[in-house]
């Protein structure tokens, strides 16, 4: 395994245990821990964005390359993830089957529309 691999897997693990245990602190009422949870959270973010950073560096990258392509795809991605979830709150909160499945399926189209964008088409 490479060293900028390894040193990927171990941050994106702790940042994502910490983000994962931040979100669940402040979004389960039995816990009552919703300062404590957002603290964690943000803390999960922190170093998630802190591997990003290192992981562009160890590639010999520049660090952030803000071009329209980029926020565009960007915001490919956060809405189509946003429409996956709202297809699944509309299912499993408020039993709308249908309107729910049509929604998530184009949220998932969206997201898959991401892979030629990024990686390109080959012949």
């Amino acid at each position: 395994m490479k060293k900028k691999n390894f040193v990927t897997l171990i941050l994106s693990t702790i940042g994502g245990i910490l983000f994962a245990l931040g979100m669940c602190m402040a979004l389960l009422p039995q816990w009552n821990a919703m300062n404590q949870g957002v603290v964690t959270g943000g803390a999960g973010l922190v170093v998630l964005l802190i591997m990003v950073l290192v992981r562009r560096r160890m590639e010999g990258k520049p660090v952030v390359s803000l071009n329209f392509r980029t926020v565009a795809i960007a915001l490919l991605g956060i809405v189509g993830a946003l429409m996956l979830g709202l297809g699944m709150s509309l299912v499993m909160l408020w039993n709308m089957l249908i309107p729910g499945i049509g929604i998530g399926l184009a949220g998932i189209v969206l997201m898959l529309c991401l892979i030629p964008l990024i990686r390109g088409l080959e012949d």
